[in-house]
C-alpha cells in the first residue's frame, strides 16, 4: 500500500518547516518584571516569588529527618501560578546529603459567572514518585488551606490516597504544614517548613 493511499491529504505541513525561535512568552516570580499579573491573581500575590528555607519530613519514612527546600511560585499574564519544589536532604551540620521530592503543578484561583476571582482555590500537583494530585480550598489575605478532591498514582508509585495542605506568610516568610495518607494510613504529618523569599 502506498504512502499517499495511507494518507490521502499528503504529508503534515510542518514535517519540513524550518526550525522556530526559542518559546517566545516569558514566566517570572519577580512582580517588578515580566507580564503584568493578570487581575485574577490579585488574592494570591503575596505568595508569588522564590522562596528558599529548611523544613522536617517524615510520614511516610520511618524517621523522620531534615532538608532544606526552594520553592518558586510564579506567572507568564495568564490567570493561574505554576508552582515548582525542590527538596535535597540535610546531615545535623546542615550539609546535603542528597536529593529529595521534586514537584511542579499550578494553582488557579476559581472564577464566577462574570470571571471575577473568588477565593476557593483548585490545585494540580504531580511528583516525581508517580502521584498526581487535585487540590481545591480557599485563599484568603495570606493564608492558602486546601485539601485533596482526588489523587492518582502509577503502578509502581506511592499510593497516596490523600492529602491537606496549609500555607501562610508569617512576618514575610513562607511557612506551610503538609498532611498526606499513604499506604493504607489516615492523614498524619509529611512535611512543614520556613521559607524566605530570595526572589520577586
Amino acid at each position: 500500500m502506498s504512502s499517499e493511499t495511507e494518507n490521502p491529504l499528503g504529508p503534515p505541513p510542518w514535517l519540513n518547516a524550518p526550525p522556530v525561535e526559542a518559546y517566545p512568552y516569558e514566566d517570572t516570580h519577580d512582580l517588578r518584571q515580566g507580564p503584568d499579573l493578570h487581575p485574577a491573581l490579585l488574592g494570591l500575590l503575596p505568595f508569588i516569588g522564590l522562596w528558599r528555607g529548611r523544613g522536617q519530613g517524615g510520614f511516610p519514612q520511618p524517621e523522620d529527618y531534615n532538608f532544606a527546600q526552594e520553592i518558586r511560585i510564579s506567572h507568564d499574564g495568564r490567570p493561574f501560578l505554576a508552582y515548582e519544589s525542590r527538596i535535597w536532604l540535610l546531615d545535623d551540620e546542615s550539609a546535603p546529603i542528597g536529593m529529595g521530592d521534586r514537584e511542579v503543578g499550578f494553582w488557579r484561583p476559581v472564577l464566577n459567572a462574570d470571571g471575577r476571582p473568588t477565593d476557593e482555590m483548585e490545585a494540580t500537583l504531580t511528583t516525581q514518585q508517580g502521584v498526581i494530585e487535585i487540590y481545591e480550598g480557599e485563599a484568603t489575605g495570606t493564608r492558602l488551606e486546601m485539601a485533596t478532591a482526588g489523587v492518582g498514582h502509577t503502578a509502581s508509585g506511592l499510593a497516596v490516597t490523600g492529602g491537606h495542605r496549609l500555607f501562610g506568610i508569617v512576618e514575610g516568610a513562607l511557612l506551610y504544614a503538609h498532611e498526606m495518607s499513604a499506604n493504607g494510613e489516615k492523614l498524619k504529618p509529611h512535611l512543614s517548613a520556613r521559607l524566605i523569599r530570595v526572589g520577586g
